[in-house]
């Protein structure tokens, strides 16, 4: 067990005890000064300010503009045309908790996440000025609605994993990932010469995104059938990464011990174990998953579920 860290992100000491039971993560204050980080935080309040200049809202801080949901309520009806039936300004604690319930709701459905347990973000962390669940958010929102829009690539922060407990607070360190690397100089699973081709794929017309996903899910399920096994659901399916370390032993020839592995996870945590030990595996055979994060794929997001897919058919289909 670990001291827990002065720490100053609009999380004060004195609030943790409410979050007693729950598992959260906290920036490391070293990391708050962080170049990189600073510039996306730039990038976004920009954003916001720029999207939302003919509602004359200016924002000039992430962590204190954000919590009442008055932003994200503009953003969604500007972004998504949304239009929510919530008071415009929310003064007491308890009514912005409602609003921001309603807003998160419309804005994870329009995110493709409507299992809230698989974001990054909640009504409370959000409300609390949590500076890593806001970012995760408005990045997230940046891909949906503005995809074009270039974030400062590779910015990671080492952050506490906090979990509090009447014996006390235990902590751990780990790395998150904010944005991955836009570009890299070996063949990996979102690079190549000019743009990705998953990248270019989605912006194409519907039926050819759904001609290239039938044709994986084609490659997919010839090499699954014999193990019993049909994809039918591609983002939801290969989100707690059982199949695609089955996949990678099947496509490999090598055999993936159940010890190794949550066969039936129950929870994120173990989702996000399986997920990464198959990107770990994916390394071992030449597709280099650097700029991969474990948990887009567990958030079911399509994009990077179609890069991991599309890298081992590519490299298979012929086979």
């Amino acid at each position: 067990m670990e001291d827990f860290p002065d720490m100053h992100q609009g999380n004060d000491p004195e609030d943790i005890g409410s979050f007693q039971g729950e598992r959260r993560k906290i920036i490391q204050p070293t990391f708050l000064k962080d170049p990189k980080l600073e510039k996306l935080k730039a990038v976004l309040v920009d954003w916001i300010n720029s999207t939302l200049k003919e509602e004359h809202i200016v924002v000039q801080s992430l962590e204190e503009d954000i919590f009442d949901g008055l932003v994200l309520h503009h953003l969604l009806r500007r972004l998504a045309g949304v239009h929510l039936s919530v008071e415009e300004i929310a003064v007491t604690s308890a009514a912005q908790t409602r609003k921001l319930e309603l807003i998160l709701e419309a804005l994870n459905e329009k995110l493709g996440l409507q299992d809230s347990s698989l974001t990054r973000w909640s009504v409370k962390l959000i409300h609390n000025k949590d500076l890593l669940a806001t970012l995760h958010l408005l990045v997230a929102m940046v891909r949906c609605f503005q995809p074009n829009l270039e974030l400062p690539p590779n910015v990671r922060v080492e952050v506490v994993l906090l979990e509090v407990n009447r014996s006390g607070i235990k902590s751990e360190k780990e790395i998150e990932i904010l944005t991955v690397e836009s570009n890299s100089t070996t063949d990996s699973l979102s690079s190549s010469d000019s743009e990705d081709p998953i990248e270019q794929l989605l912006k194409l017309e519907p039926h050819k995104i759904n001609t290239v996903k039938q044709a994986i899910m084609h490659f997919v399920n010839k090499k699954m059938s014999t193990l019993g096994l049909q994809v039918t659901d591609m983002e939801k399916q290969f989100s707690d990464g059982v199949i695609l370390l089955l996949l990678i032993g099947q496509l490999e020839g090598f055999f993936v011990s159940l010890y190794d592995f949550n066969i039936t996870p129950v929870n994120t945590t173990e989702m996000l174990q399986n997920v990464t030990l198959a990107l770990d595996l994916l390394n071992d055979i030449g597709l280099p998953t650097t700029n991969i994060d474990p948990q887009d794929i567990v958030s079911q997001d399509v994009t990077t579920t179609l890069k991991v897919l599309y890298a081992l058919f590519k490299k298979h289909k012929s086979r």
